[in-house]
């Protein structure tokens, strides 16, 4: 059965995605983890990738068309021939879900190598009157749990998925209603992944085909290991090294289910073995003048914000755009916040930090180059008027495409932290 390609939201208040470039042509043969397409935001430009072995086909939104999210623009099939047929068929039992009329919220993508989405709690129920603003539902993915709103006015007519299912992205989890349901639905997750693993062995010819077309563009990763962030996450808490499972031949994009296998291999002897931790990555951003004083100061004049500390791991926060743990150093001393994704951090917490920010403004220390620590490090120097920021990490912790993008966001908003609060 043809898998939908989706534009996926990839922020909570996201709309819209602008195609940027496809990575693929019509009836190309793609392997899961490919990159089909890039899609730009109001913050960034991300690749795509696909979920899915298969082809690509019936490609319905061409680069620099704006495109809703969650309208299907394509679809993997299993030959390169159009699946175009395939929607009426699957469309047909549809009558007999006596589903109400209305909006479809889907289950939205919150990161590159997210496939589904645990639905942790609904904050409504069926029947109920919701407004666009209101938290409809929370879901986790590797990183975070974040709430998600209703997105538009009117009444929960429908819900389509139970608290604890895994959920994949993109599939109608609720429909909002214009008019109060007389008969509201409410039943569990009808998503059903196993059949895609099915068809794979039921035709392994096409499979076999795209990964064989894979084979050769495999280096142009320019050294980057293709992982999920959650199996970056075990694979540093365990001290394990990822390129391991490349010298061993494994197929990426690697995930949390190759993670027996990385342990599996036999150990290599201390001189030659590297933990993920000793390779290191290194990004500086300088801005010629910065206006986090200033908003320190007008935060504790007009909001009592006087907690520098907390202000600063609240932007790092949104800057990685998830809820998480910040630990920040000043004068010798740390305090690590949960901060979340809105500029905010509440009081000092004892959780493992996920980020650091280390602030020497006040010190003679001009520039940095520690190497990689136990979680990604951002280091605040003085130059002149401005700062020079650096960002430290090692591959297992961060991609360099996601920290391209915090140490961008980080920087935007230490140099105009009003512009980035509207």
């Amino acid at each position: 059965m043809p898998l939908d390609v989706i534009m996926p939201a990839l922020g909570m208040a996201q709309e819209t995605g602008l195609i940027v470039a496809w990575h693929k042509q019509p009836g190309d043969a793609v392997t899961k983890g490919d990159i089909l397409f890039e899609v730009e935001t109001d913050k960034a430009t991300m690749e795509v990738e696909a979920a899915a072995d298969g082809f690509l086909t019936d490609v319905a939104a061409g680069e620099g068309t704006d495109v809703p999210v969650g309208n299907v623009i394509a679809k993997i099939s299993d030959s390169a021939e159009s699946a175009a047929p395939a929607p009426a068929e699957e469309a047909a039992p549809a009558p007999s879900d006596d589903l109400p009329e209305g909006k479809e919220v889907i289950m939205p993508t919150l990161g590159m190598a997210q496939d589904s989405g645990l639905l942790v709690a609904w904050h409504k129920s069926p029947g109920d009157a919701v407004s666009a603003d209101d938290v409809l539902f929370e879901v986790e993915t590797d990183k975070s749990v974040n709430e998600v709103n209703a997105g538009f006015d009117g009444y929960l007519g429908a819900t389509l998925a139970e608290a604890g299912e895994d959920v994949p992205t993109g599939q109608t989890i609720a429909i909002i209603t214009a008019e109060k349901p007389a008969n509201p639905v409410a039943r569990k997750s009808a998503a059903a992944p196993a059949p895609q693993a099915a068809v794979a062995e039921e035709k392994p010819a096409p499979v076999a085909k795209a990964q064989t077309a894979k084979m050769a563009p495999a280096p142009t990763t320019h050294g980057r290991i293709l992982a999920s962030p959650k199996l970056r996450r075990l694979a540093l808490e365990q001290g394990l090294d990822l390129q391991r499972l490349v010298d061993a031949g494994h197929p990426q994009p690697f995930h949390v289910k190759d993670l027996d296998a990385l342990r599996a291999l036999p150990q290599t002897s201390g001189a030659t073995q590297t933990t993920a931790a000793q390779v290191s990555g290194r990004l500086t951003a300088e801005i010629a003048s910065e206006g986090f004083t200033d908003f320190a100061d007008w935060a504790a004049k007009s909001a009592q914000l006087t907690d520098t500390a907390a202000l600063l791991a609240g932007l790092c926060a949104a800057s990685h755009g998830s809820n998480t743990t910040v630990a920040v150093e000043s004068f010798g001393m740390t305090k690590t916040y949960a901060a979340s994704a809105q500029l905010s951090a509440t009081e000092p917490t004892e959780d493992a930090a996920r980020l650091r920010v280390r602030d020497l403004r006040f010190s003679a220390i001009t520039s940095v180059a520690v190497g990689a620590e136990d979680v990604p490090t951002l280091t605040l120097t003085r130059t002149g008027a401005g700062l020079t920021i650096t960002l430290e990490f090692a591959p297992a912790q961060l991609a360099p495409s996601d920290a391209i993008i915090l140490l961008s966001n980080f920087a935007g908003r230490m140099e105009q932290p009003l512009r980035h609060l509207l």
